[in-house]
């Protein structure tokens, strides 16, 4: 999954993850999405002369996520997928349920507000997938460089 937000996303993504896998993917999984959110924070600097807000709706096969994302310095998650991930198993060892968790992860750390919304799937896997590949895209949108922004996106001049 970490290889779709890096791909759709367009960011340069080297993960390399030590964990108690042995006990579950929990805090491994919460770990790798906090030091992700750090990285992408760190990334933004200040957040001067980036477009600041993204969107993306994307589909795959049965599954389609909606995102919208603000890169305000203010995190908060809005999440909302199919009751099918709060029992389902990805790949044989990874909860469904970690997806949830790596969002707000991500967003607290990396100190964005996104919304993430499931409008239909039913493979928990495609899901998923879905809810990278779109946060990919609307995290490429709000950090694009945008020259008709001069400092930062904001009518208060910071976030």
């Amino acid at each position: 999954m970490l290889a779709q937000l890096a791909k759709h996303g367009g960011f340069h993504l080297v993960a390399h993850t030590e964990g108690d896998l042995h006990i579950d993917a929990h805090h491994t999984v919460e770990d790798t999405a906090i030091a992700l959110g750090q990285a992408l924070s760190e990334a933004l600097g200040d957040r001067s002369g980036i477009t600041r807000f993204g969107d993306a709706l994307v589909p795959l096969d049965e599954a389609l996520t909606q995102v919208a994302v603000d890169v305000s310095g203010r995190p908060y998650l809005v999440h909302d997928e199919p009751a099918v991930m709060a029992s389902a198993v990805i790949g044989g060892d990874f909860p469904a349920t970690l997806v949830r968790h790596v969002w707000e992860s991500i967003a607290s750390s990396a100190r964005i507000a996104l919304h993430v919304r499931v409008i239909s799937g039913r493979d928990a896997h495609h899901i998923a997938e879905s809810q990278f590949k779109a946060v990919a895209r609307a995290l490429r949108a709000a950090v694009a460089l945008d020259p008709r922004v001069h400092g930062v996106s904001s009518t208060k001049g910071v976030l």
